[in-house]
């Protein structure tokens, strides 16, 4: 059979034309399918696409400003920012940050802590911000981390400025801290002011004048790859830096003070009664605030706040304590001023003294007595029979309203916030209180400053500035700039600013002379410990202030009671009296010699001024 008749040609070209024209129809369908989309993509959504194209590769990032420095009044740097390297990660960037997370820690050691802070941090952080990990790395950590960031999407290595205290504890209740930003704080923080910053300040000055010393911060666009990695910056505003803050503090006055206190719990206050300047707040025990920059661990927090010695308390300014004799000198101002007594009363001291009609006796400390005493001698020899038979005399309102008008019960306004009024007892306040009635027995008691009586270090060094300027009132402060908008918020509130007790001139000089006694005099009761030797004239007055009661008929015996049972020793001075410098109130805790600290404090502060003076004088003639 021919082979023609078994295959047909035009069936087999029409199949194949068939196939072309098919393959043609769907070429030139997915041909108009894809200018369609490209049409639909950059003609019609070109606008909303090209945005989210930017937003893909351009990112804003805040730039924190660099924190204003502290500094003493001889300008020695208190508080400083120290470059450190931190390892931060992006949240957005990584898939699997536990996994992450695992990575690091093979290459870095990474604690509880860390690992804890790093999660809250998380939590808190605005979208694509880098949360800090781990600071300060060392070179070698640097160079782990560096070598494989290619396997840690999201990670990097930045430089960033943290605060430092290069004294340490010496400054830590004064000064304070910088802390990691927490829940509470975003309560009450601005976000845009804190854009890229991880700190604010906690307590002390760096809290107070956070606003001054924060600074503004700036940001910068930066275009980055598919990984996030920047690769150029497009647009930048620099930040504003924090301004400068220079105190009163005196570094090396300060280091006396707590070399004096000698590891005894207690604090001490020295303020320039001419311009209202703390020299040195001291409060010991104290801690470390560096411990606080870049978050502290929860065991050594808990360690520090559980410590019975309370070294995170402030004692200088948050202590309330019985003022105890150091009082007298203001109720013996306020003896004269209600004309209760007139300098030359006296009366005799047998030893105790009694209220009508009761059994109690109010003793003296010297259990013998003083035997005739006028108000001077009461002063100088720190008498309590003599105002015991005057407080009923002068009466409870009398002695709430002339006390009041040098700061007790009040607030004194210094600039840091951690600060408490005391207690300056009355009528009114008992009543609200405990829902009495004031007894007579109880102004016998406040009258020597125990019984309700409470004040802080840091108010009766405000009283005693005001005995040595005459009744001058000045404002207590540590930053010596004049910035209203902050020094507003403490100067206002319960704040009796600018005032002036009412008392004579020569009431003023009798009080005066009768501390100068209590130094100078040999009946004098600082006189044995610290007015022999003295080359200046200095006017203070002691204090002891019990802390449990002893029963009727026996004596005090610090051998036979627990070591926080035993008497607090205070003191106040200001020296010269002719030209006050220095004002001084010391409390010890559970201990005595508050007067040999003042001394060594005043000494330090005063000697070589006195000796440059004299120096100044003979070269004059």
């Amino acid at each position: 059979m021919p082979q023609d008749t078994l295959k047909d040609h035009g069936a087999e070209k029409r199949l194949v034309n068939i196939r072309i024209w098919v393959a043609i129809g769907f070429m030139t369908l997915l041909g108009v399918g894809l200018i369609s989309r490209l049409f639909y993509l950059q003609v019609v959504r070109y606008n909303e696409l090209s945005t989210q194209s930017d937003d893909n590769r351009v990112l804003v990032q805040p730039i924190p400003p660099t924190r204003g420095l502290i500094y003493d009044t001889n300008g020695k740097l208190l508080a400083v920012n120290k470059p450190s390297h931190i390892l931060s990660i992006v949240r957005e960037q990584t898939k699997d940050l536990d996994g992450l997370l695992e990575s690091i820690g093979t290459l870095l050691p990474l604690t509880e802590g860390e690992l804890q802070r790093f999660h809250q941090r998380v939590k808190r952080r605005r979208p694509f911000e880098a949360v800090p990990l781990k600071f300060d790395l060392t070179s070698e950590e640097i160079a782990q981390v560096s070598v494989n960031l290619f396997r840690f999407p999201g990670v990097d290595i930045n430089a960033e400025l943290i605060r430092k205290y290069p004294e340490g504890e010496i400054f830590a209740h004064s000064i304070g801290y910088v802390g990691r930003i927490n829940d509470q704080d975003l309560r009450r923080l601005d976000p845009a002011l804190y854009s890229g910053t991880h700190t604010t300040g906690k307590i002390g000055v760096e809290r107070s004048y956070e606003s001054v010393l924060l600074g503004k911060p700036g940001h910068q666009e930066v275009e980055t790859n598919a990984r996030g990695r920047v690769l150029r910056v497009l647009k930048k505003v620099s930040p504003e830096a924090g301004l400068d803050v220079n105190l009163y503090l005196d570094t090396e006055l300060q280091k006396v003070a707590i070399e004096a206190i000698n590891g005894r719990r207690g604090a001490l206050v020295a303020m320039d009664p001419k311009t209202g300047g703390v020299l040195a707040m001291a409060s010991n025990p104290s801690f470390d605030p560096n411990l606080f920059v870049t978050g502290i661990d929860s065991k050594t927090f808990n360690a520090l706040n559980t410590d019975i010695e309370r070294p995170l308390y402030n004692r200088a300014s948050l202590g309330e304590y019985p003022p105890a004799s150091t009082v007298k000198p203001v109720m013996g101002l306020a003896l004269l001023a209600n004309d209760v007594v007139k300098p030359e009363d006296k009366i005799f001291d047998k030893g105790w003294f009694q209220l009508q009609g009761s059994d109690h006796r109010f003793r003296n400390w010297k259990r013998s007595g003083h035997g005739w005493v006028d108000l001077p001698r009461a002063i100088t020899v720190s008498n309590d029979t003599y105002f015991y038979i005057q407080a009923g005399k002068l009466g409870i309102d009398n002695l709430y309203d002339f006390a009041g008008q040098f700061g007790f019960g009040h607030r004194t306004g210094i600039d840091i916030r951690e600060e408490r009024p005391g207690l300056l007892p009355s009528r009114e306040w008992k009543r609200g209180a405990y829902g009495q009635p004031w007894y007579p027995g109880e102004t016998v008691i406040a009258i020597i400053g125990q019984g309700y009586m409470l004040a802080t270090p840091l108010q009766l060094v405000e009283s005693t500035a005001l005995i040595a300027n005459r009744g001058r009132y000045v404002q207590p402060r540590l930053v010596k700039e004049d910035i209203p908008e902050v020094q507003g918020e403490f100067w206002g509130k319960d704040i009796k600013i600018g005032r002036t007790p009412e008392a004579d001139a020569k009431n003023w000089e009798l009080i005066i002379n009768a501390m100068e006694d209590v130094i100078h005099s040999p009946r004098g009761t600082a006189n044995w410990r610290i007015g022999r030797g003295l080359k200046y004239r200095m006017a203070g007055k002691t204090g002891t202030a019990q802390v449990v009661s002893i029963a009727q008929g026996e004596e005090y015996d610090a051998e036979k009671l627990k070591e926080f049972e035993r008497d607090h020793s205070l003191f106040v001075a200001f020296a010269p009296v002719e030209d006050p410098q220095i004002a001084v109130a010391v409390i010890l805790e559970n201990s005595n010699g508050a007067s040999n600290v003042a001394r060594k404090v005043m000494d330090s502060y005063l000697l070589p001024r006195l000796t440059a003076e004299s120096s100044r004088a003979k070269g004059e003639k």
